[in-house]
């Protein structure tokens, strides 16, 4: 056992890299990075027997995650994440087979502890002992988290209008963090002049290797869950996108070591109408988008202007026959009102916006009745305090409840 990391390539041209020193992008082409393993080295020792006995956590799958020695390894407890069937939802939306996965349950609340714990490991593997970056609030936490575990400093910058939650979380857990009046974009800027100033590591989404290799454990869990016979159609909230690539990253892995066979599902990238360029850019055929004018939206989680890793993110819907599609912010607290109050699970508004979606999806014919969906819910509501839910009234002390009752025989 142990890590088949092998090296490092561009993932436009393909060009490798060493993986045991501190890398960010391709100089070349300034595109993201992806790690590479030994598939012949990893098909030996993870098979589905050896799973079988290994405890249920995301480093289960350590053959094929980038840090080769394990006492570097920064957890929080991280447990595999279930796939809860929506029988309700389903019915009223004719879709028998859908299905939700629920990261709100991971540490600090959101599916990026995934990525926070492989990167930070590897940094720390690695030697780095700080970094900055950008968030949008559910990655400033889950990094300054991690960070703190493993005494590494992290500077964060995080959008004024990022839920008050997020920004306490990732003040609570010692990072140096500084807001900034605008978007992600904006703080991504300040990074970037700050890491050629002083040379920090930069964390930013997609300008190291890493974080991405935590998050495609997502996928390695999906393909177990569904006993290796992938659904027809995931559907993913799409800000910077690094969850959908992980996630095929992961079943081409499992592919390349003989645990999938050659199907994939239809990936489907959600974005909100106030911020889509992946939407606008999949319409368009065009390779890369295009920033907005002013973006906006609820689901603060996706409100990315413009995706490092944009040409991935539609490299893999036209692979996979996948699509991209906006829903408004009514649509997706409405069906995230509709998934509490039904399946008894508070989704973060993002997971609203999966299920938004599937439903327009199946009206249209896109999504077939007999299809596998299966959502991705990536954060608790509780995360989102700040969203203008229906609140109720306060009644008197001594009131009585107004409840309606069937009437006797």
């Amino acid at each position: 056992m142990g890590s088949a990391l092998s090296h490092l390539v561009c993932g436009r041209c393909d060009a490798r890299y060493d993986a045991d020193i501190p890398q960010q992008r391709c100089p070349v082409e300034g595109a993201p990075l992806l790690v590479r393993y030994d598939f012949a080295a990893a098909a030996r020792t993870l098979t589905r027997e050896a799973l079988a006995r290994r405890a249920p956590t995301l480093w289960r799958y350590e053959e094929l995650l980038p840090v080769r020695d394990a006492a570097m390894r920064v957890s929080l407890g991280e447990q595999m994440t279930p796939i809860l069937p929506l029988p309700k939802i389903g019915a009223l939306a004719d879709l028998p087979q859908l299905a939700i996965k629920d990261e709100g349950l991971l540490p600090t609340g959101s599916f990026k502890a995934r990525g926070a714990a492989v990167g930070v490991s590897r940094l720390r593997e690695l030697g780095i002992d700080a970094f900055a970056m950008p968030t949008n609030g559910n990655a400033g936490g889950a990094w300054a988290a991690y960070a703190a575990r493993a005494g590494i400093a992290a500077h964060v910058v995080i959008p004024v209008g990022a839920p008050q939650i997020n920004r306490l979380e990732t003040v609570i857990t010692g990072a140096s963090v500084a807001l900034v009046d605008g978007l992600i974009s904006d703080a991504g800027a300040i990074v970037a002049r700050t890491a050629a100033q002083t040379q920090i590591f930069d964390a930013s989404t997609l300008k190291e290797p890493y974080r991405i290799e935590g998050k495609k454990t997502i996928g390695f869990e999906i393909a177990e869950q569904y006993d290796w016979n992938l659904p027809d159609v995931i559907v993913y909230p799409t800000g910077g996108g690094v969850g959908l690539i992980g996630m095929e990253k992961a079943f081409r892995e499992l592919q390349a070591i003989g645990l999938l066979g050659p199907k994939m599902p239809r990936f489907v990238a959600v974005q909100a109408d106030g911020c889509m360029p992946i939407v606008e850019a999949w319409r368009a055929g065009r390779e890369e988008s295009v920033a907005p004018a002013h973006a906006r939206t609820v689901a603060f989680g996706i409100t990315v202007p413009k995706p490092l890793g944009d040409f991935l993110i539609i490299r893999i819907l036209h692979g996979s026959a996948g699509c991209a599609v906006a829903v408004s912010d009514e649509a997706l607290l409405a069906w995230q009102k509709t998934l509490a109050s039904e399946e008894g699970l508070f989704a973060c508004p993002e997971g609203g916006a999966t299920l938004a979606a599937a439903v327009l999806l199946r009206k249209q014919g896109w999504i077939h009745r007999d299809d596998r969906v299966l959502l991705v819910n990536t954060g608790t509501g509780v995360k989102y305090p700040d969203v203008p839910y229906v609140m109720p009234a306060v009644i008197p002390i001594g009131a009585t409840l107004a409840i309606a009752t069937a009437p006797h025989d």
